[in-house]
């Protein structure tokens, strides 16, 4: 499975975990919300042009608004 997502700015705790909601879809187009607690980039990488990209966030859909979600493992 393939997913697509773009992250937001709604932070949501989840086992005293703090998490962005990130929001996409899959390949054959289902949406999904992930919740993301870490990204690692590889040290060797020139992180820059992610680091602007990732400070850039969307307002979170409302159902992500409405967290909890179902949360599937």
């Amino acid at each position: 499975m393939q997913i697509t997502i773009n992250n937001t700015s709604k932070i949501v705790y989840v086992n005293g975990i703090s998490s962005r909601i990130w929001e996409g879809k899959t390949s054959s187009g289902i949406s999904v919300r992930c919740l993301v607690a870490r990204i690692d980039v590889m040290e060797t990488e020139d992180t820059s042009q992610f680091d602007r990209e990732l400070e850039e966030v969307s307002a979170p859909s409302a159902i992500a608004e409405s967290y909890p979600l179902r949360v599937v493992l």
